[in-house]
């Protein structure tokens, strides 16, 4: 068991038998559209007790569910499941769910989002070049009015316009999921990566979650992931970044208690202190929990 408590700010639960959501990327012929077979982990569903069995012996007292219904006609329905696993078992403690910004309806569908307690904040895959998307970026600006969190999937070719979506709405906490889904592990890439997230630490609303690098790694290591994660914290410091693991799309490449005694060993030449804010603490401000 990690010694330290290990805050889980990105997982994932479905239900492909629940006729009000739909998981497009989890279908039978679905093909990832960069991890392609995923048949892994395509069972029929995956709830709360499912992960409670996988997490128990690494110390998980609190864990935020991020998004994971794709297609569904009413996005608030999968908070409302979620919020029913949290009122029996207490998890998840913060939902991320789904609201399309750019759409006139963006308002309305916040509040009721905001119904249920657990609610913390969106995550919306918005189409072509959304981030630029004036009708998108005034739902983004929403997010501010209702005090909630952006989890904000993108790569480093992104980075300006997220800076310039942070400096428009400065008082919307940005958390870039997936150390900005680093897709190469060359040297020069590495590097290149590296400056971008330096350039995104600028904008002091963004946050860095340490998750999902065995997407692009799939056979990792303890030495494969360090660079990526002690990069993420030299960009943004013990105090702006969190961690996640990407369940169950991540079980793919490890058991859960091998990823977290990975970051665990990653993190072990900072302060205790510094630990518990990377594992928990920062965590548990940035999504109030």
């Amino acid at each position: 068991m990690a010694a330290i408590p290990f805050v889980e700010t990105h997982f994932h639960l479905h239900d492909m038998k629940n006729p009000e959501l739909r998981y497009s990327w989890l279908e039978p012929d679905a093909v990832h559209h960069f991890l392609g077979d995923i048949d892994a982990i395509k069972a029929q569903h995956y709830w709360i007790d499912d992960f409670l069995a996988e997490i128990r012996f690494s110390n998980v007292p609190k864990a935020v569910h991020v998004q994971a219904a794709l297609g569904s006609p009413d996005p608030v329905k999968e908070t409302e499941w979620l919020q029913k696993f949290a009122d029996r078992t207490g998890y998840p403690h913060g939902i991320i769910g789904e609201c399309h910004l750019a759409q006139p309806d963006a308002a309305p569908v916040l509040e009721r989002h905001m119904q249920f307690a657990n609610f913390r904040g969106i995550r919306d895959f918005g189409p072509g070049d959304y981030l630029a998307d004036t009708s998108w970026q005034a739902g983004f600006g929403l997010l501010g009015r209702f005090g909630l969190v952006s989890c904000l999937d993108t790569r480093i070719e992104r980075v300006p316009k997220v800076l310039t979506l942070a400096a428009k709405y400065p008082s919307v906490p940005i958390c870039i999921d997936h150390c900005a889904i680093p897709n190469s592990r060359s040297p020069e890439y590495f590097q290149v990566w590296r400056k971008a997230l330096k350039d995104l630490s600028v904008a002091d609303s963004i946050v860095m979650k340490i998750s999902g690098l065995g997407m692009y790694d799939r056979t990792w290591t303890v030495d494969s992931l360090k660079p990526w994660v002690l990069g993420s914290i030299e960009a943004f410091g013990t105090s702006r970044v969190v961690f996640g693991t990407n369940w169950p799309v991540d079980r793919m490449f490890s058991s859960y208690p091998d990823l977290v005694n990975a970051y665990a060993k990653i993190i072990e030449g900072f302060t205790p202190e510094e630990q518990r804010a990377m594992f928990s603490g920062n965590a548990e401000r940035l999504f109030r929990i």
